[in-house]
């Protein structure tokens, strides 16, 4: 007879739960509130910035921690800038249509079919 042992845990609750990415790095996507449209150059697999950042965003639209989260090569009409935007919030970006952001030739080497080729150096 094969022994049990128990600790008092239940390992489902002990697991955060288990969030798969919707998109992959050097898709483009947009932001679906908001006018942004940017390239996916990281991902978080649950939100992992600062309490800070997270209690400025308005309470109403507060997106949950326990999502995927995405770091992007952004822009809109007025700038280039970095943003860390969570999967609910993005919708892919069809337009196919190349971004100009500053930043792109340093981490991505190309733009084909609609989605940008990360650099051999940045693979892992």
């Amino acid at each position: 007879m094969e022994k049990q042992f128990s600790f008092g845990i239940n390992p489902a609750a002990a697991a955060p739960p288990v969030s798969h990415a919707r998109f992959t790095i050097g898709e483009v996507v947009r932001h679906r509130l908001l006018e942004l449209r940017g390239v996916i150059f990281d991902i978080d697999p649950v939100f992992a910035n600062s309490d800070e950042w997270y209690d400025s965003i308005p309470e109403g639209i507060r997106p949950s921690k326990d999502q995927p989260f995405y770091h992007l090569l952004a822009e809109n009409s007025d700038s280039n800038y970095v943003a860390y935007v969570s999967q609910q919030n993005l919708v892919r970006d069809d337009s196919e249509e190349p971004l100009d952001h500053p930043a792109i030739d340093g981490i991505f080497e190309g733009f084909d079919d609609g989605r940008y080729t990360l650099r051999r150096e940045h693979r892992h």
